[in-house]
C-alpha cells in the first residue's frame, strides 16, 4: 500500500512537471525569439531578459528527464543525464533570482535616476554583468557536481532527484553562501519596489499617469512575488535539513519558467514605451 501511494504521488508530480513544461517551453522559446528579433539589445533591460529567458528555456529542456523518472520510478538514463538535469535546475534558481534582481535595479535607476544613470545603464555593462553571473555559476557547479557525482557513484540503485543532503564542508559552504546572496537580493528587490512606488506616487501625481504608475508598480510586485515564491523555498528547505518531501517545493520553483514571460510582456508593453516620458517628468 505504501509503495502504491508513493507511485501515485510521483505520477501526480510527473503530471505537474509535464504541465509546466508544456506551458513554459513554448512561452520561453517564443519570448526569446521576440526579444532577439523585435527588441534592440542596446537596452540593458532587454539583455537581462534574454539571459533570464535562456535560463528558463534550459530548465524547461531538463524537465522531460525528471518527468520520466517520476512517471516510471526508475532511472536508466545514466549518471551524466542526472547531473545535467540537477545542475540545470539549480542554475535556473540562482540565475533567475539574479537576473530578476538586475531587472529591478535597472528599472529603479531608469525611474528614479534617469539622467544620472545613463552611463551605467548600457548594454555593454549589462552583457558584462550577465557574463559574470554565468561564470560564477560555473564555479559554483564544480564542487556541487563533484559531490553529487560521488553520491551517485556510492549507490548501486538509481537515486537521481533523491532528496539528500551533502555533508562535505565545501558543499555546506556553497549552501550558506547561496542563501546569504539570496537574502541580499531579496532585500534589494524589496528596497527597489518601495523606492519606485514612492517615487511614482510622489513625483508622478497627475491623473493622466495613473495607469502607467499602476503598471510599473505591478511589474515590481511581480518580480518580488516570483522571487519569494520560486527562489526561496528550496534553499530554505535545504538549510533546515527537513526530512519531508521536497517535491512540492521543487514544483513551485519550476513554475518561474511559466511566470517570467509575463515580466517581458508587461515590461515592454506597459513600461518601456513610456519610460522616456516618465524620465522627462522626473
Amino acid at each position: 500500500m505504501n509503495i502504491s501511494n508513493i507511485t501515485t504521488e510521483n505520477q501526480v508530480y510527473a503530471g505537474v512537471f509535464g504541465s509546466i513544461m508544456v506551458i513554459g517551453l513554448p512561452l520561453n522559446a517564443v519570448s526569446l525569439c521576440i526579444l532577439l528579433r523585435r527588441h534592440s539589445l542596446t537596452s540593458p533591460n532587454a539583455v537581462f531578459m534574454v539571459n533570464l529567458a535562456l535560463s528558463d528555456l534550459l530548465l524547461a529542456f531538463s524537465l522531460p528527464m525528471r518527468i520520466y523518472f517520476l512517471a516510471t520510478g526508475t532511472w536508466t538514463l545514466g549518471i551524466t543525464a542526472c547531473l545535467i538535469s540537477t545542475m540545470l535546475f539549480r542554475n535556473n534558481m540562482r540565475s533567475g533570482a539574479t537576473f530578476i534582481t538586475f531587472i529591478s535595479v535597472d528599472r529603479l535607476l531608469a525611474v528614479v535616476y534617469p539622467l544620472r544613470s545613463r552611463h551605467l545603464r548600457t548594454s555593454s555593462n549589462a552583457w558584462k554583468g550577465a557574463a559574470v553571473v554565468w561564470v560564477i555559476l560555473l564555479v559554483f557547479n564544480i564542487p556541487e557536481t563533484i559531490g553529487l557525482l560521488k553520491h551517485l557513484q556510492d549507490h548501486k540503485e538509481p537515486v537521481c532527484f533523491e532528496s539528500h543532503h551533502y555533508t562535505n564542508v565545501i558543499r555546506s559552504a556553497v549552501i550558506y553562501i547561496q542563501n546569504a546572496v539570496l537574502a541580499t537580493m531579496l532585500t534589494v528587490n524589496i528596497v527597489c519596489t518601495i523606492v519606485v512606488s514612492w517615487t511614482l506616487h510622489t513625483h508622478l501625481s497627475d491623473s493622466a499617469k495613473v495607469n502607467n504608475k499602476v503598471n510599473v508598480t505591478v511589474i515590481f510586485a511581480m518580480n518580488l512575488i516570483i522571487f519569494c515564491m520560486c527562489f526561496l523555498p528550496v534553499p530554505l528547505f535545504v538549510v533546515t535539513k527537513s526530512k519531508t518531501n521536497i517535491s512540492p517545493l521543487v514544483c513551485l520553483s519550476v513554475v518561474n519558467c511559466c511566470l517570467d514571460p509575463l515580466i517581458y510582456f508587461f515590461s515592454f508593453d506597459a513600461f518601456w514605451k513610456k519610460k522616456e516620458v516618465m524620465g522627462r517628468k522626473l
